[in-house]
């Protein structure tokens, strides 16, 4: 079991900014993918970004060019900046890390953009 803490979270209007932390607790699994999701109340959760042992990205279109994912190994933390904030980003905002074992999630941050 891997326990994420998730902060960063808040309310912003449109066009700012906003970083996200996530740190993962100690663990004798090795932790493989990690990632950033979000859900709405009217929508599924879905992937927005995530990162590979060794760096390799991936972007959800709709945060492409905006957000950016990146990972410290040696903290076992990972990170989402996000600029040029919209309304339609605003969601809960869940951290994700993969294991031989299981996935785990954070508890959830929430993120709002409005005027």
């Amino acid at each position: 079991q891997v326990y994420l803490v998730e902060s960063g979270g808040g309310s912003v209007r449109p066009g700012g900014s906003l970083r996200l932390s996530c740190a993962a607790s100690k663990t004798a699994f090795r932790i493989r993918d990690m990632g950033w999701y979000r859900q709405t109340p009217a929508s599924q959760r879905e992937m927005v970004a995530s990162i590979t042992r060794d760096g390799t990205t991936e972007y959800a279109d709709a945060v492409k060019g905006r957000f950016t994912i990146s990972r410290d190994n040696s903290k076992n933390t990972i990170y989402l900046q996000m600029n040029n904030l919209k309304p339609e980003d605003t969601a809960v905002y869940f951290c994700k890390a993969e294991t031989s074992l299981q996935n785990n999630w954070g508890q959830g941050t929430q993120v709002t953009v409005s005027s």
